[in-house]
């Protein structure tokens, strides 16, 4: 999670920036960078390495100037080098950026032809080439960013100042959170609240789509339509803790909205965007000959492996053995020679997976992790880590670290069917780029929190839901199940669809919601069926689809979530943000304590 911190201010900037930054260490990042104007011009300080590296540039090389944006950065495209840190600059503007740009390779292709020269392997570097473009064409700063930030696609935060332009600085939202702090003849630019709270509680969120021009004494909102608009102003008290919520009223909701940012992250650290290649730790092993995958992993990460183990066996052609890790070790499961073991572990603490790994450890296997936090026991005794890149997560019911961890294994996915030949170049391709626009279709979902936060009303009144899904969609429903009663209490329970007539059809009657997770997909039509055999036993169905899907699904749905339409290979990814929202609004609306549900611990570190 990358940190961006901007301000115009009465006096000299580059130090008290510096002090920001630091507030935004706990996001993680591996290089840092501040821009300023100084008489008119714009200059850059800029660093690999941790913040110490950048106060003794600035100590050597003062930097001046009043108006100035700065970052700290954790590699995503392009590796942890000086040159690849923010801000990236032309001669006209200086941009920080958070998040991903999924058309970058069409747009750095587009502006080298028009003679552009890139100096980084970043995304972000595109965008302020494109303002440059745009500026050479003679369009005033304001419009040159209304014009850029329409060739966009992705999720994104951005904040940019002018040669020039002292009194001016432009942020950007879309999917990605980014604050702006009101002062007294000053203004701010803010990832969240904490970065700003030593300057001012006056605090204005930007929605998706909202782009501000910022001036000293004045501040001009305008929606991704270009009309201006009022955001509401709140007030925040200083933050005394690592994170707060921002605008949120929970750390989950906070956590569920921080999706489209950090999946962008963690795409951002395997996908090479240019090539459209994944990139994987080096590992000492052949992945062509690994004969087999054993995952173990606990509560939500063990339903990631369940759905990884249909990516792997469908895309890569690889078996997979997927197991509770409390209950894997007791098997003593015969592991076959080479065969690669892998642990997934939001916190990489968690005891059963620890013990199973060692077991496996015992029995020979290669061992790789699937972790977020990099210093863990799990990450420590791994052969090969593959970090989520998720952020800290403080609620106890896991969303944010869930998703990272699916981006992760369809990552790891593309990369075992490519080294193993079941993965042709242009499918590689097309998962990839189905990927890269996982954080935008998230941020549509995240949109529709308002029709969801209705329907969560009614389904707190319930004192028993099902969910059903088919194939790689089955795991979001028992994710989903978990997500209900881990924080809501109500009894939930997730199933396979084509089990319903062994047994679960029994408890269907009208008092029963029944949550239905059925992307148009080849097996659409057999999801649907079962869907029928609920409605007409008087079952309240809940259908979660696309556009498609729910036209075709026809009359008798009681409520419908719409999903946008996407490459069946990410569906899992986005499906578990509705479920996600449908079980935190259903809680708040019970009133229990959502972010530290009763009986439950963030990492259980023992057996």
């Amino acid at each position: 999670m990358c940190g961006i911190v901007g301000i115009l201010g009465k006096g000299p900037v580059s130090g008290t920036m510096l002090d920001a930054l630091k507030r935004l260490e706990y996001r993680g990042y591996d290089s840092a960078g501040i821009a300023t104007l100084v008489d008119g011009k714009i200059e850059r300080r800029r660093c690999k390495g941790k913040l110490t590296n950048l106060a003794n540039k600035l100590r050597d090389e003062p930097l001046a100037g009043q108006t100035g944006i700065g970052h700290t950065r954790w590699a995503t495209h392009g590796a942890p080098t000086e040159q690849n840190a923010h801000p990236h600059a032309t001669d006209k503007v200086a941009v920080v950026h958070n998040g991903i740009i999924e058309n970058f390779r069409e747009l750095r292709l587009t502006l080298e032809a028009s003679g552009q020269a890139c100096s980084t392997e970043t995304d972000s570097e595109i965008i302020a080439l494109l303002l440059t473009d745009y500026l050479n064409k003679g369009l005033p700063p304001i419009k040159a960013v209304q014009e850029a930030i329409k060739q966009l696609e992705g999720a994104f935060a951005i904040g940019i100042i002018f040669k020039g332009e002292n009194d001016l600085m432009v942020a950007v939202r879309q999917g990605s959170p980014l604050a702006i702090g009101l002062g007294d003849g000053e203004m701010y630019i803010g990832s969240d609240a904490f970065v700003l709270a030593p300057f001012t509680k006056r605090i204005i969120y930007l929605e998706d789509g909202d782009w501000a021009e910022i001036r000293r004494e004045k501040l001009i909102i305008r929606n991704a339509d270009g009309q201006v608009v009022d955001r509401e102003e709140k007030t925040t008290s200083l933050a005394t803790t690592l994170v707060d919520k921002g605008n949120h009223k929970h750390f989950m909701a906070k956590e569920i909205f921080e999706q489209p940012e950090v999946i962008g992250h963690t795409l951002g650290a395997y996908i090479d965007p240019l090539n459209l290649s994944i990139t994987i730790p080096k590992v000492d092993f052949d992945l062509a000959l690994v004969p087999k995958i054993t995952i173990a992993a606990c509560g939500t990460a063990y339903y990631a492996g369940m759905i990884a183990k249909y990516w792997f066996e469908k895309i890569a052609r690889l078996s997979v053995e997927v197991d509770i890790a409390s209950e894997f070790r007791y098997r003593e499961a015969a592991l076959p020679k080479g065969g690669l073991a892998l642990f997934i572990s939001q916190s990489g603490e968690t005891a059963d997976t620890l013990a199973a790994l060692r077991y496996c450890r015992d029995q020979n296997q290669h061992i790789a992790s699937i972790i977020n936090v990099e210093e863990s026991s799990i990450a420590r005794e791994s052969d090969i880590v593959f970090p989520t890149h998720a952020g800290p997560e403080i609620g106890v019911a896991s969303t944010k670290a869930f998703t990272c961890q699916l981006t992760v294994l369809a990552c790891l996915v593309i990369a075992i069917g490519r080294a193993r030949g079941s993965v042709s170049r242009d499918d590689e391709i097309r998962l990839i780029r189905s990927l890269m626009e996982v954080p935008r279709h998230a941020a549509d979902i995240l949109n529709q929190e308002a029709e969801i936060s209705v329907l969560a009303h009614d389904l707190s009144k319930a004192s028993d839901v099902l969910y059903m899904g088919r194939g790689a969609q089955y795991p979001i429903a028992l994710e989903g199940a978990l997500k209900l009663k881990e924080i809501s209490y109500i009894h939930a329970e997730g199933y396979a669809a084509g089990e319903l007539k062994h047994g679960p059809i029994a408890l269907v009657d009208e008092d029963m919601p029944v949550i239905i997770i059925a992307p148009s997909n080849a097996m659409f039509d057999k999801t649907v069926s079962n869907m029928q055999e609920v409605i007409a036993r008087g079952g309240k169905v809940i259908l979660i689809s696309d556009e498609k899907g729910i036209k075709a699904a026809g009359d008798g749905v009681f409520a419908t979530l719409q999903i946008p339409y996407t490459d069946p290979f990410v569906a899992p990814i986005l499906n578990a943000i509705p479920v996600q929202l449908l079980a935190y609004y259903t809680a708040v609306a019970k009133g229990t304590d959502v972010d530290q549900p009763r009986n439950l611990a963030k990492s259980v570190t023992v057996e």
